[in-house]
């Protein structure tokens, strides 16, 4: 799992390898972090961490997609390397097996039997993606095992 106290370590061993892509990106997910802190005013729990890292990773991900988009290759390379980074201290992504194994389970014990009732079936199986899936990817799933 991802703690702040990683990433600022992290961050300090960049440093001293003088890594500036690797640098620059801690630094960028550690403000992130703190902004997330002073919001809520108080310490983050490691799920809320991923949570912050997580959009960030979205948010590099459109900039790839828009940099392509612009016809700025060298931007979209940059973004895919910060993403690579990022990547590193999130928790290993659920495959599609998993991730329909867990939405059988949650549509099972919710007793759902149409797509009206995917709520109820998100309620109980978005906590136990604890970061490893994203809730679109499992509203995709439970919607197709619904219909």
């Amino acid at each position: 799992m991802t703690s702040k106290l990683e990433l600022q370590d992290a961050l300090q061993e960049a440093i001293r390898q003088n890594d500036t892509l690797r640098k620059n990106t801690l630094r960028m997910a550690l403000t992130s972090i703190r902004m997330a802190e002073d919001r809520k005013r108080d310490q983050l729990d490691e799920d809320e961490i991923i949570g912050v890292l997580q959009k960030e990773l979205k948010s590099l991900q459109e900039t790839a997609a828009d940099a392509q988009q612009a016809g700025r290759p060298e931007l979209a390379e940059q973004a895919h390397a910060q993403i690579e980074i990022l990547e590193e201290y999130l928790p290993q992504q659920m495959t599609q097996e998993e991730l329909e194994e867990l939405a059988r389970q949650a549509i099972e014990q919710v007793g759902a039997e149409s797509p009206r009732e995917m709520g109820q079936v998100m309620k109980v199986l978005v906590p136990k993606l604890k970061g490893r899936a994203t809730g679109e990817e499992a509203s995709l799933v439970v919607r197709r095992l619904l219909q």
